[in-house]
């Protein structure tokens, strides 16, 4: 019988990608040019379709330690070997060791999830489900744009918080302090704190641009 621990950990084909992170139930859409990635693709669609997405840091020319499985769910063949492929993040995992670096990296992982709460996260949850909708109010009122949430917004807490995360522009670093944590709540306070922020700024650039005379 295997042991827990083995069963834990796996070989990952693993995936780098400038300033990019992947969530949990989040697509991710990829266009494979490089030789080695679609070395790693056609090996890939003869197992599992599974591979590892990390963070890459341009700035600190760093790879995070911490990313998410991806699932290859349609691809489509282009020329010269190239392809389209569309991915879905599946769970999360920390890299152990390096097991191979050539042709592409192959690292040993370990799975990983958010600790058990001991509190109802659902308060929480519409709190910051709440600040979403002001968020996206106020920007319709700043760009005369009509914009809305999707009618699939997740409803179950910690999904929530994943699908805010992986919404989050311009600001991988914290995409990627919010991938890393293990603890829904904080995870889902951090959110509120980031949309208050944003609700806050885009409040007062309205008000601004109700006083002010339109040109």
């Amino acid at each position: 019988m295997a042991s827990i621990s083995s069963l834990a950990v796996r070989e990952l084909p693993l995936f780098p990608l400038p300033d990019v992170v992947l969530f949990p139930s989040r697509p991710l859409p990829l266009h494979i040019f490089e030789f080695r990635y679609r070395i790693m693709m056609n090996t890939i669609l003869e197992s599992d379709r599974r591979f590892g997405v990390l963070m890459f840091d341009r700035n600190q020319g760093q790879i995070a330690s911490v990313g998410c499985c991806a699932e290859i769910v349609h691809f489509q063949r282009l020329p010269d070997d190239r392809m389209k492929v569309l991915t879905l993040g599946q769970q999360r995992f920390r890299v152990l060791e390096y097991v191979r670096e050539k042709p592409y990296r192959v690292g040993l992982v370990e799975w990983i999830e958010d600790n058990p709460p001991t509190q109802d996260l659902r308060p929480l949850a519409t709190e910051v489900e709440q600040l979403l909708r002001d968020v996206v109010h106020l920007s319709e009122k700043l760009t005369d744009r009509e914009m809305e949430l999707p009618d699939d917004l997740p409803s179950l807490p910690t999904e929530l918080s994943y699908w805010v995360a992986s919404n989050l522009y311009g600001v991988p670093l914290e995409q990627q302090g919010l991938l890393e944590m293990q603890d829904t709540v904080a995870r889902l306070e951090r959110e509120s704190e980031i949309l208050t922020s944003t609700r806050n700024h885009l409040a007062a650039r309205t008000a601004l641009k109700d006083v002010l005379p339109s040109e």
